[in-house]
C-alpha cells in the first residue's frame, strides 16, 4: 500500500501533530547532519536516534529514509580527511539499521553543476511561486565536464558503495540513490549514469529514490513512465519524490516547477504505473511551490499536495 511521506523539519510535536492532521504517514529526513551526534561524532548516536523514533511514533508514524552524512569534496578530490567521511558514513549505515531505518540516501558532492545553469523563482496561476532554471541563460558560464573528470567521479562513488552494499545486506537496510538534481545530460547521475547504479551494483538492497520531478525534467512524462516500469519490474524503486514540471531540458533547455496538478505531466498516470509495478513504499511531495499568502510553515503548500496524493491513492483503489 502506497504512503506519503513528508520532510523531517524540526520534529517538533507542532510540527508532527499538524503533519498527522493532514494524513502523512512517514517522516523523511533529507539532511546528512541531522541526528544529534552526527556533528559532534561524525555519525548519529543510537540512543538519541531511538528517542526520536519514539517521538514519531507517537504520533503515528514512522521514519521512512534518511541520509547518511555528506560525502563532501574532501573526500571526492582525495583530500585529508576524505577517508574518516567514509568510515563515519559506514558506521552510521550501521546505526541506522539498528535503529530499524528501511532506507538510506548518501548524498556525493559534485554530482550537479549549479554554475551551467540560471535559477530563478516563476509566478503561476494566482500568484504562487516556483522554481525555475534555463540552461539557455546560462549556456556560456561553465564548460560540461571532461570524460576524465566524470570517470574520477564514478570511480569515487564506487569506492563509497562498495564500502556500504556489503553493510546494507548484513543489516538489512536499503541504499536509495537520487538523480543529479538539475539532470544536465553530462551531470554523474542525471543522464546514462543513472542507470549504471544498479549494473555496477546488482544488490537488491540497492535502488533508487526516484525523482519524477528531477527525471521529467530530463525528458518529461515519457520518459519517467519508462523508467518506473522498467526499475520497478526489478524491484528496485525504494522511495518516490513527487512534483509536476513544466518543459524539460531537452525540449525546452530550462523547466518550470508546479503544483502537482498544473504540469505537464498526469500524475495520476504516474502512480498507476507505480501501482502496476507493485510499488508499495511512500510518496513524498518534495519541492512544494509557495502558495501565495502562506505562513512562513508552508502548511497550505503541504496540506495541498498531501490532500491531492491521497485523492489519487483513492482513485487507484477503485481503478480496475
Amino acid at each position: 500500500m502506497m504512503r506519503v511521506a513528508v520532510w523531517h523539519k524540526d520534529l517538533s510535536d507542532e510540527y508532527l501533530r499538524t503533519v498527522t492532521q493532514l494524513g502523512a504517514d512517514a517522516i523523511d529526513c533529507g539532511q546528512g547532519d541531522f541526528f544529534p551526534g552526527t556533528k559532534e561524532q561524525g555519525y548519529p548516536d543510537l540512543d538519541e536516534l531511538l528517542k526520536l523514533k519514539k517521538k514519531v511514533h507517537s504520533w503515528g508514524l514512522e521514519f521512512n529514509r534518511v541520509t547518511l552524512p555528506d560525502i563532501t569534496e574532501t573526500f571526492m578530490t582525495d583530500h585529508e580527511g576524505g577517508e574518516k567521511e567514509l568510515e563515519n558514513s559506514a558506521q552510521a549505515l550501521r546505526v541506522f539499521a539498528e535503529a530499524g531505518i528501511p532506507i538510506a540516501r548518501q548524498r556525493f558532492a559534485g554530482d550537479v553543476f549549479p554554475e551551467r545553469l540560471t535559477r530563478t523563482s516563476t509566478s503561476h496561476r494566482g500568484g504562487y511561486m516556483s522554481r525555475s532554471e534555463s540552461a539557455h541563460l546560462a549556456r556560456n558560464l561553465a564548460e560540461p565536464p571532461t570524460q576524465e573528470e566524470l570517470d574520477h567521479w564514478w570511480n569515487h562513488f564506487c569506492r563509497v558503495y562498495d564500502r556500504l552494499v556489503p553493510i546494507a545486506e548484513e543489516c538489512d537496510i536499503r541504499l536509495a540513490i537520487h538523480p543529479s538534481d538539475t539532470p544536465l545530460p553530462d551531470t554523474p547521475l542525471g543522464g546514462i549514469g543513472y542507470h549504471r547504479v544498479i549494473d555496477a551494483y546488482p544488490s537488491r538492497k540497492v535502488g533508487y529514490l526516484y525523482c519524477c520531478g528531477t527525471r521529467s525534467e530530463a525528458g518529461g512524462l515519457p520518459l519517467v513512465l519508462d523508467e518506473i516500469h522498467n526499475y520497478g519490474r526489478k524491484g528496485r524503486l525504494f522511495t518516490i519524490h513527487l512534483r509536476n514540471v513544466r518543459g524539460s531540458l531537452a525540449t525546452a533547455g530550462g523547466f518550470e516547477e508546479t503544483l502537482l496538478d498544473d504540469g505537464d505531466m498526469n500524475v495520476f498516470k504516474i502512480l498507476l504505473e507505480l501501482k502496476k509495478q507493485g510499488f508499495d513504499g511512500c510518496i513524498n511531495p518534495d519541492h512544494i511551490p509557495v502558495i501565495h499568502g502562506d505562513s512562513p510553515s508552508a502548511h497550505q503548500g503541504l496540506a495541498y499536495s498531501i490532500g491531492y496524493i491521497k485523492a489519487l491513492f483513492a482513485a487507484l483503489a477503485v481503478q480496475k
